[in-house]
This record gives C-alpha cells, structure tokens and sequence, in this order.
C-alpha cells in the first residue's frame, strides 16, 4: 500500500473534505505495515473499498417555525460500511454538520463499533439545523420532516441511527414518533430511547463512563491509579458529564469545564450539585458554560480558550474536532500531564498527537477510548431484541468489560518493543483486521 498515492487520489476525488482526508491518513499510516504483510488485502482492494462509503444520502428538510415561516435545512446519512452488522452511527443537529465531517465520523465509527466486538457497521448522519433556541414544536416539525426523508433507508437490521451532539432523548422520540407512524412497527430503529419505551439504562453518561474506565486501564499499565490524579475536562455536554460522574467516583478531581466561550477553572473540584448543575447547563438552551463561575463562587471563567493551560495530571478532551493542538500538548507536558485520553472524536490535532507520543505520554484516541456511547447503544439493540431491559448495574458492568476488552485489544497491537503502547496503531489495527477480513469472506460486493 501506496500511503501518499492513496491520499492524493483522495484528495483529487474529495476536494476540501480535510476532517475526513484527515481521519483516512491516520488509518492507513497505522495500518500500512500489517497492511503490506498480507497481500490478499490488497489483491482484494480492502483499503480502496473501505475508505469509499457504500453511500451517502442528501435530502432538505423543510420545517415550520412558531410564526409560519418556512426554512429548508440539509440532512445527510453516510452509510459507511456493513461488513460486520448493520449500520450504526449517530446523528449530528449542528450548523458546522457538512458531508467532510460525517464521512469523518462514520469512518472512524467503522473501527470504533468493531472494537466493540459487537455486531455493528459503521455510519452516521445529521443536519446543518440547530436545535438550540428553538422551541419544542419547531424541533418536533423539523425531526418529523427530516425523518420522512429517512426513514425508508432504515431499519433495525439495516441502519439504526442514534443521538450524537445537538440529538437527545428529546430528538431522538420525535424522531422515532415519525418512523412509528409511516411504517406502523414499534421496534429498536434508534437507539438513544427514553427509558419508558425501550431506551437502556445508563446510555446518556455511557460514553463518559467508558472513557474512564479505559483511562484507569492505561494508567494501571504503569502502576498508576484515578485516585488523587488532578483532571482537566473539555465540554460540559452528555460525555464530560459522564466523565466527570465516574472520575469522582474513582477519587480524582475535575477542575475544569469548557464551552464555546471559554473554560472554567475550579480549582475546588466539580463534584456534588456542580455536577447536577452541568445538566441544567445543557438544558439551557445558551450553548455556554460562564453562568458557572456566577453559580459557584471560587471558580474562575476563562473567556475565549481551552483549559490545557492548566496544571493537571490527566487530560480528557470531550468537546469537539481538533480542539487540542501542537501548542497545548506541550503545555500540557510541561505542565506534568502523564495521561490524554480523548472522550470526543479527532480533538487532538495530528500535530498535537506526534509531540505526546514523541514524549511517551499515554494517548489515546477517541476511536477507542469513547467507545463506551456506541457500545451501549448496541446493548440497548440487544435488550430491544429480547423484549427486555436489563438493570443499571448490568448494563455497566458489561460496559465495563467491554472497554476493558478495547483497551486489551488496543494493547496487543499497540505495544513497543520498549514497552509504549502506542493506542492509535494498536485501534487501528484490531479495528481494521476485523472488518478487513470479514470483507474478504463476504467477497466483492
């Protein structure tokens, strides 16, 4: 495999399209050495067929708001791949939402639902409509017309979409409403379900969750523990809250938090009620995280940047794409970070990763270590198949094992002759030779 012949080619055929050209050339720098090993890959034109989705679908989506006017918004599903189950992937509501960034997450959402081990492909969708300020009704007309734009592309054995940023429960059941009613069947179409009809427990803080639990199993590789450990949060959303719930729990404290306009720092650590507060933050409707620092006397409100300026022992991403550069890591080193564990997707930039890695930091990329949100969604499908739903304690517990089996997986892949763990090839290379080889049984279809 021909690493720089392949990306020009992609670049020439996907002009502009950086997030996913992006996320491609880490993949295929991974994987190029167990790549060139196997030449049955390349007789079988895996890379070629993998990086191409099997589709993508565009449609508008017409909507009404409060006072009669029409709007039209684009909506999207990248059907990726479905070498090993059925399409899975979120949708994305947000103005930023373009064809580049969901070729970029489905891509990456193949790998990251094969190192689930569970049987799922990967995708994802969405739209450029922004849920935030809208009311209720407007959001309810625009999921409607934006699933009857979808739904006949769907089903529970051929893609099961989810909630991703901009899509909550809220979403997700009017979302579901529409399927029911144009196709008459009550089945496990979306996962991300209110508790009351079919949803699994703790899904909404379960991409956190896994998160930590795969930061506890890099730092055991160095007889190291959560417990004490100082840790800087990006995002206030449904992920860092998740994270900053299981962190605490494990005895380590969060000092900060960070929106669109800036971060938090309280050096008092959020825990108690100021977790309970980041929930009435995201019900808010105002997309930003200053009105803390007015509710909790102490901390400090950092307009216009990232927290990884801060002193810290841990640092979990959880925001958005490339929000973590060059310049951060190596303020982040200097600053005696031992650990960067990404609860978003692509937060770190390229640039960002080769200067943690040079300095044998642990890191690890969200491929992997946020694959807690995808994997409990799967066992919300299961639950769903069985006409059952299982107890909290279950339901994290498999988690739990499941992450532990990624960060296994990763590790067999991953590990140096010097003994670094670099987790990006190891990811990439458990993900890749799962979907790879279930390509070459299904042959060339």
């Amino acid at each position: 495999m021909d690493v720089e012949k392949i990306m020009k080619s992609l670049e020439f055929r996907n002009p502009g399209e950086h997030e996913y050209l992006q996320a491609v050339n880490e993949v295929l720098v991974s994987i190029v050495d167990i790549y060139n090993e196997n030449p049955h890959f390349n007789t079988a034109g895996i890379i070629e067929r993998l990086v191409e989705p099997d589709r993508i679908i565009s449609f508008k989506v017409p909507w009404m708001d409060d006072e009669g006017n029409v709007h039209i918004n684009r909506g999207y599903r990248v059907q990726f791949n479905n070498a090993i189950g059925p399409y899975k992937g979120g949708l994305r509501f947000h103005p930023s939402v373009n064809q580049s960034i969901l070729k970029f997450l489905g891509f990456e959402q193949i790998f990251k639902n094969a190192l689930t081990t569970l049987p799922m492909g990967g995708g994802k969708g969405g739209s450029d409509f922004q849920p935030k300020g809208k009311s209720n009704t407007e959001i309810m007309r625009f999921c409607q017309s934006f699933m009857l734009e979808l739904w006949g592309m769907i089903g529970p054995e051929t893609d099961v979409p989810a909630g991703d940023i901009g899509v909550g429960s809220r979403e997700i059941g009017y979302l579901f409403g529409m399927y029911k009613k144009l196709t008459h069947e009550f089945n496990g179409i979306l996962t991300g379900k209110g508790i009351n009809w079919g949803g699994s427990l703790i899904r909404p803080e379960a991409t956190g969750f896994g998160v930590v639990y795969f930061t506890k199993e890099m730092l055991a590789t160095r007889n190291e523990k959560l417990e004490g450990k100082t840790v800087a949060v990006s995002g206030f959303g449904n992920v860092a809250w998740g994270v900053v719930t299981k962190l605490n729990q494990f005895g380590a404290k969060v000092v900060t938090l960070s929106g669109p306009d800036g971060y938090i720092n309280d050096k008092h650590g959020v825990s108690g009620k100021k977790i309970d507060y980041m929930l009435d933050l995201r019900s808010s409707n105002n997309d930003i995280i200053e009105p803390y620092a007015h509710e909790f006397p102490g901390s400090q409100f950092v307009p216009d940047k990232h927290p990884w300026e801060i002193k810290c022992n841990i640092a979990i991403p959880c925001a958005t794409e490339n929000e973590l550069n060059a310049s951060d890591a190596r303020e982040l080193i200097a600053n005696g970070c031992i650990c960067v564990c990404e609860g978003a997707n692509m937060p770190c930039t390229p640039e960002a990763i080769e200067i943690l890695q040079q300095n044998k930091l642990l890191y690890c990329p969200g491929k992997a270590a946020n694959a807690g949100g995808v994997a409990t969604s799967g066992l919300e499908m299961t639950q769903n198949a069985m006409k059952l739903r299982w107890p909290k304690d279950e339901v994290d517990h498999r988690l739990h094992q499941i992450m532990e089996s990624i960060h296994a997986s990763c590790k067999q892949y991953g590990e140096q002759s010097d003994g670094y763990i670099d987790y990006v090839k190891g990811a990439n290379i458990a993900g890749f030779l799962k979907v790879a080889n279930a390509m070459i049984d299904q042959g060339v279809v």
